[in-house]
């Protein structure tokens, strides 16, 4: 999964803004319902408490035997797992109730104010080793004088129970919340980024020999749209721009032509005269092999034209690239030959593709006779043919010198030569693999180089194999 990509970063942080919302919401929805248990427990126990001092306490000191009497009568305190406590002013206790039915609490444990009680307040008290309880105090005068605290608690077990039930709820909402929101906004962000992945596609189909294509607009009058119908302008004014370099091209290459022709005919015509001392002749020989160089690179960039422009025309017959390779190969031997240089040809299997023989068989001529001059003395070439997952490879190796690591991008650039290997001695205009790449790119393939110095070179065609 890529961290950074839009996508990602959109849902991870809505997710987030998300999360911190309904966990922001789930802590106020917990804080505000365990502070309405307490409160109305809490209101429940001062009201008992009040309605004890006011029934049992109101005519002054009072026989500890009907006091525990009146409230075990009317409260039944250790029946409803209720505390209450009466203390007089000195301290003593007039009663305490005894342990609860249910035992959460002992009686016994439940710690005293710290302070002296001046009016009615709820307090949570933690006894030893039990249960958080909620005790309310209430301070009463009697009509005698005397005063009284009297309290009146619960165990907060149960309440605690509840909230915890609560709080795995929230959770457990909290976790398929965000696990539905992720989904979700995994589902809303494909949709919404169909557009892009279509204008991405469309864009890949967009080549130099189809800029008439353009790019789909979504019909929504957004910032796609808008980006779209930008990208299509640009697209519009690389096509003008490259109809015109084309056209250029093809012009003066054309024109080229014709002159050129001219003059190798009155070169080839003057070398014949017999009159000509060996100087003068040799002086024309290099003119009419410059001459003979210039006719092959016009012819070179003609063809590349054509084929950028996509006026060459391409045959399209079923035919066996390996017995074309092997073919070409034994023409090409004459000169590897000349330089002692071994030539190899390994195939597994007949491998057919489809497209125009003359063109594929260009490949392999380039490819191979750029092995051959740059290979040294001595060396060894090898062309191999295969096939794999319905892709033809045609790929050549050699023992040369290599190119550099910084030249590798370059080398199907057209006049591109790497410094390393540019030498008079070894002819050619860098138009060869320019040539290689135009054609396997009209049959719906590519080609791809690798090479370390001073290791030799690799050059691998790939084409769609014949169904």
């Amino acid at each position: 999964m890529n961290t950074r990509s839009i996508r990602f970063n959109l849902i991870s942080r809505f997710a987030a803004l998300l999360l911190l919302v309904t966990v922001t919401f789930a802590g106020f929805t917990y804080w505000s319902v365990r502070r309405y248990v307490v409160d109305v427990v809490g209101g429940s126990m001062l009201h008992r408490a009040e309605q004890i001092g006011r029934t049992l306490l109101r005519g002054g000191p009072a026989d500890e035997s009907y006091i525990a009497n009146e409230i075990e009568t009317r409260y039944a305190p250790e029946l409803n797992d209720r505390f209450i406590r009466i203390t007089r002013a000195d301290g003593s206790v007039l009663y305490c109730s005894r342990n609860p039915a249910d035992r959460s609490f002992t009686p016994a444990n439940v710690p005293y104010p710290k302070a002296k009680t001046l009016k009615s307040e709820l307090r949570e008290e933690s006894p030893s080793d039990e249960a958080k309880m909620l005790i309310a105090a209430v301070p009463y005068s009697s009509d005698q004088g005397g005063g009284y605290l009297v309290e009146a608690g619960t165990s907060l077990a149960g309440a605690n129970r509840v909230m915890e039930a609560l709080l795995w709820t929230l959770a457990a909402g909290l976790f398929s919340l965000l696990v539905l929101t992720v989904i979700g906004g995994w589902m809303l962000m494909n949709r919404a980024l169909s557009p892009v992945h279509n204008i991405t596609v469309a864009a890949q189909d967009i080549t130099l020999r189809d800029l008439r294509r353009r790019l789909p607009v979504p019909q929504t009058g957004d910032e796609i749209a808008n980006l779209c119908v930008v990208l299509n302008k640009m697209i519009a004014r690389l096509q003008e721009s490259f109809d015109n370099v084309s056209r250029f091209t093809a012009d003066a290459s054309h024109e080229l032509r014709t002159p050129l022709t001219i003059i190798r005919g009155e070169l080839e015509e003057m070398i014949q005269r017999s009159d000509l001392n060996e100087q003068i002749r040799s002086a024309l020989g290099s003119l009419l092999e410059e001459v003979e160089r210039l006719v092959a690179i016009v012819e070179r960039l003609f063809a590349l034209s054509r084929l950028d422009a996509g006026e060459a025309q391409i045959e399209r017959v079923k035919f066996s690239l390996s017995e074309l390779a092997e073919t070409t190969l034994e023409q090409m031997s004459l000169l590897a030959e000349e330089k002692s240089i071994s030539l190899q040809f390994k195939t597994k299997d007949p491998v057919q593709v489809e497209g125009d023989r003359t063109r594929l068989k260009q490949i392999i001529v380039n490819l191979l006779d750029n092995a051959i001059k740059y290979t040294p003395d001595g060396g060894a070439v090898e062309l191999s043919v295969w096939s794999r997952n319905g892709t033809a490879f045609l790929e050549v190796k050699d023992t040369g010198p290599g190119i550099p690591e910084s030249a590798l991008p370059h080398v199907f650039e057209r006049f591109y030569r790497a410094d390393e290997v540019h030498s008079r001695d070894v002819e050619g205009a860098g138009l060869g693999l320019a040539i290689v790449r135009s054609i396997a790119s009209a049959h719906g393939g590519d080609v791809s180089v690798s090479s370390e110095v001073d290791s030799g070179c690799r050059i691998t065609v790939r084409l769609p194999r014949a169904k």
